[in-house]
């Protein structure tokens, strides 16, 4: 009688494996993501913060010439309001990107998800995929939607929008990528770490504090290497991504490096450098997540 009873749990057990696949899992994880309030509540921010400090530039911008504004300029303005959420939502990317993770931990709820995944990578990397594909429909949707909205105020101003030149679509797609890479790389944090308040505090701090730190240091110093350091942080790298020109607002004085070169990055290499943040911090998070206990 025993045996068979074995011999039916090894028989079901290998039945539920074979339908056990990713698209499963990543369907599973949808269910969750999308169900979950503090997710919608998280995109309805992302939507009203992106489009309401786009109109709030666009009403109060002044080009600070009463000549026509040149073509390179105009797309920088564009861009510029397009994308002005942008510093504002990466703090809600990063929450959401760490509570995915963390509050299934702090629930218990883990222990279900890794029972019904026993592999647990399968799991870990389904809800970073639906993490990172909803984050960027919903910025591209926010950031084209503030684009559009916008484009009378500018033209009013003596702005085209320029919507379908090559690098302002860039921009607008780097915005949305940008944004995205942040929730993973929080994500990453929240896998790690298990704690909600330690991973928010981690990924907060390293897009917030550090960058101030640094920034201060350099100033004080004039150290080449801190200010390289400061081009390789996630939030300064990523932000190449949705950069177009040089703003058109005027910024300070480049500091003097003397003979050594300070680091500028493209927004391709803005783009691989955060990317690479990302993949090592997934890469651990993947290790911790099959060594530990749920």
């Amino acid at each position: 009688m025993t045996n068979t009873t074995l011999e039916a749990s090894r028989t079901s057990a290998r039945h539920d494996s074979t339908h056990l696949n990713f698209a499963r899992v990543v369907r599973s994880e949808w269910i969750k993501l999308r169900t979950l309030r503090s997710t919608q509540w998280s995109f309805v921010i992302f939507v009203l913060l992106t489009v309401g400090f786009g109109l709030l530039m666009s009403a109060t911008l002044d080009p600070m010439a009463e000549q026509a504004v040149d073509a390179e300029s105009q797309k920088s303005f564009t861009v510029m309001v397009a994308t002005l959420g942008v510093n504002f939502t990466q703090l809600v990317a990063a929450v959401l990107g760490v509570l995915i993770i963390s509050g299934e931990y702090t629930t218990g709820m883990i222990r279900s998800t890794f029972t019904a995944v026993p592999r647990r990578l399968p799991a870990l990397f389904a809800k970073a995929l639906v993490l990172a594909v909803a984050t960027f429909i919903v910025s591209l949707v926010s950031i084209v939607a503030t684009a559009l909205v916008t484009m009378p105020i500018l033209a009013s101003k003596g702005i085209e929008g320029q919507l379908l030149d090559g690098e302002v679509v860039r921009a607008l797609l780097g915005g949305a990528g940008y944004l995205t890479l942040i929730a993973l790389l929080a994500f990453t944090f929240g896998a790690i770490l298990r704690n909600s308040a330690g991973g928010l505090a981690t990924v907060l701090g390293l897009l917030l504090v550090v960058p101030t730190v640094l920034s201060i240091l350099s100033s004080i110093t004039q150290t080449i290497w801190i200010q390289n350091l400061s081009v390789l942080l996630p939030s300064s790298a990523g932000s190449q991504m949705y950069a177009v020109g040089s703003n058109p607002l005027g910024g300070g004085a480049p500091i003097d490096s003397g003979a050594q070169a300070v680091w500028t990055l493209d927004a391709t290499q803005g783009f691989l450098v955060l990317l690479a943040w990302v993949v090592v911090l997934l890469i651990a998070a993947a290790a911790l997540v099959k060594r530990r206990d749920a």
